[in-house]
């Protein structure tokens, strides 16, 4: 009989994010106000792939090997359930990619936002992501630079490596611009645009936009930051914000599509932790790998009270419905085909066509494991056919007795 997806990891001596919670999640619920979603990512986590969600038996056809399946939660915050939606999504921007080199940049809010942040997740990651698309978008019509159209997907990630509050946006731009005459126009330097350029343009934007939210009363002002709402305070704070240069980083650029492909593999789906980072917990202290960016990248444990591990964790649960990866320019949905045929035209490029159905399950672990899931793992030979249902915890339990 196959084991319990958790209690197998556990005898392997695997931890996973859902023993993080299924230990201590009670406890930090009874002292803790959390928000809805929060409360939901906890929960479906921790009942991913439990027989809580119900699934199904299977049997070998040859060894008569039994296998309980049990359903995934599929959802964004849980670290099993990324996989198969992050290659779907890829697959579906392969066809979206030029070919051109790509450029990396990362544009992050100073941590004197962190504070703002927790009380305005909606607003102050709309902010950032209006402010960067705006300043981006603004330099690529400058004819100083290219003079037309971008091509412009970013990426926010809420994290550092510890799990702290690290506001950040990661922005691929093709290199170059369609221009007004759909000519393709060329970066005439090194480098796309200058980062001390982007920096105070980008700062300048963001401010403008968080003075017009404080003027309209659209922040949610309380412990930190309630002193906030008195206007001597507010501009002293818009005064340390313009104090020192905002950082916009640029990394090496990427050759071609197919690096790009790469990297969104590995940033557009992933989550604040991985299982595999997890080293144990325990009563006391859940200890997890990080790299030590300061000193050479180097490999290092940390270990956190599990109170302020499932803290930072959930510092990191997006608002309800938003969506952290978003498409500007040429790639913008309202205008996206007709300007990207354009695009490929000036570039004398034919895109390979795409399938028009979504790959299954079956297809996918085939063609990125060499795995075939029907396979037996017992005996090597049969197949697997499924032979009952498991019904969720919640459709098995029995009905409350109604009160009188």
């Amino acid at each position: 009989m196959h084991a319990h997806p958790q209690r197998a990891d556990a005898a392997r001596g695997k931890v996973a994010l859902a023993q993080v919670f299924a230990r201590h999640g009670a406890a930090f619920r009874s002292v803790n106000r959390l928000v809805p979603v929060q409360l939901r990512a906890m929960r479906a986590i921790q009942a991913c792939r439990t027989e809580a969600l119900g699934g199904h038996i299977e049997r070998c056809e040859a060894c008569g090997r039994l296998r309980y399946h049990y359903h995934s939660c599929r959802n964004r915050h849980c670290p099993q359930c990324q996989t198969l939606a992050k290659e779907r999504w890829l697959e579906s921007r392969r066809a979206e990619l030029l070919p051109v080199p790509y450029f990396h940049l990362v544009f992050t809010l100073p941590h004197a936002l962190n504070a703002l942040a927790q009380g305005n997740p909606r607003a102050i990651y709309a902010l950032l992501f209006a402010s960067v698309s705006a300043t981006l978008i603004e330099f690529g019509e400058n004819p100083r630079w290219l003079g037309g159209d971008i091509a412009a997907t970013l990426v926010l990630h809420t994290w550092g490596q510890t799990l702290s509050q690290h506001l950040h946006l990661h922005c691929l731009i093709a290199a170059g611009a369609l221009g007004a005459n759909n000519k393709w126009i060329r970066p005439r330097r090194g480098f796309l645009f200058p980062v001390k350029a982007l920096s105070p343009v980008f700062r300048g934007k963001f401010l403008a936009g968080l003075k017009r939210a404080f003027d309209a009363g659209r922040l949610r002002l309380d412990g930190s930051t309630l002193a906030l709402s008195e206007p001597e305070r507010r501009s002293e704070f818009f005064a340390r914000l313009r104090e020192k240069p905002w950082v916009v980083f640029a990394k090496q650029p990427f050759a071609g599509p197919e690096q790009v492909l790469d990297y969104l593999g590995r940033y557009t789906h992933r989550v604040a932790i991985s299982n595999h980072r997890l080293v144990s917990v325990t009563d006391t202290a859940v200890r997890f790998r990080y790299k030590d960016y300061a000193h050479a990248n180097a490999r290092k444990v940390l270990a956190l009270q599990p109170a302020e591990f499932i803290r930072r964790f959930l510092l990191h649960i997006l608002p309800s419905g938003f969506m952290r990866i978003r498409h500007y320019g040429l790639l913008a949905n309202r205008a996206k085909r007709d300007k990207l045929a354009a695009a490929r035209a000036a570039l004398d490029h034919r895109p390979a066509a795409q399938p028009r159905q979504p790959e299954s399950v079956e297809a996918f672990w085939l063609r990125v494991a060499h795995l075939d899931i029907h396979q037996c793992a017992h005996c090597k030979v049969g197949r697997m056919v499924v032979i009952s249902a498991i019904l969720p915890a919640a459709a098995r339990a029995p009905p409350l007795p109604r009160s009188s």
